[in-house]
C-alpha cells in the first residue's frame, strides 16, 4: 500500500499491476446473484436475537422514540404490557436477506409491504425468510414472499418486488 508520500502508479497499465486484480474484477466479485442464476422457490434467510441495544440504536438512527420501545413505565400502561421492538427493526431484516444474500448485491429495492402481525419483545431472535415467487424477466424484477418468524410464529409478513442485474453478455 502507498504511504501518504507516495502516489498509487497511473494508467491502466500501471492500475494492473498495482493490485493483485483489475479494480473491474474487484467490483465484479461484489455482484450478487444474475437475473439468470434466480429461480423459483429460491430461499434465503436471516435471524438476529433483538437486544436493548439494537432498539435504543434503531430510535438514535430513525428518530423514533416512541416511549413504547424506550421507556419501561410508559410500556407497562400498554395492551403489550411491556417494551416492544420497533415493527420497523425486525423489518429492516428483510433487506438484510435481500441486500446482501438475495437476489444480493445488486438488486435495488423496488417495493416491500409489510403487515405487522405480532409484537416483538427484547431477547425474542427473528429470522427473516424471503422465497422467490416470480421472475420477471424482461423487466428484470424479481417478487419475494418476506416474512419475520419468531419461532413458528410470523410477525411480519409481505412482499418485495426487486430490480435484478442480468449477467453481462460475453
Amino acid at each position: 500500500m502507498p504511504t501518504v508520500a507516495q502516489a498509487p502508479p497511473r494508467g491502466k497499465r500501471a492500475a494492473l499491476k498495482w493490485g493483485e486484480q483489475d479494480v473491474s474484477q474487484s467490483f465484479a466479485a461484489m455482484n450478487g446473484l444474475f437475473l439468470e442464476d434466480l429461480r423459483l422457490g429460491q430461499q434465503a434467510m436471516f435471524g438476529k436475537t433483538v437486544t436493548e441495544a439494537d432498539i435504543a440504536g434503531f430510535a438514535g438512527v430513525s428518530g423514533d422514540t416512541n416511549p413504547i420501545h424506550l421507556h419501561d413505565g410508559f410500556a407497562r400502561t400498554t395492551r403489550f404490557g411491556q417494551r416492544i421492538a420497533h415493527g420497523m427493526l425486525s423489518g429492516s431484516f428483510i433487506s438484510t436477506v435481500i441486500g446482501p444474500k438475495l437476489p444480493g448485491p445488486g438488486a435495488i429495492y423496488i417495493s416491500q409491504t409489510m403487515n405487522f402481525l405480532a409484537p416483538v419483545l427484547i431477547g425474542e431472535t427473528i429470522t427473516a425468510v424471503a422465497t422467490i415467487t416470480a421472475i420477471d424477466e424482461k423487466r428484470r424484477r424479481v417478487t419475494l414472499k418476506t416474512q419475520c418468524l419468531n419461532g413458528d410464529k410470523v410477525v411480519i409478513d409481505g412482499e418485495a418486488v426487486v430490480l435484478v442485474p442480468r449477467r453481462a453478455a460475453a
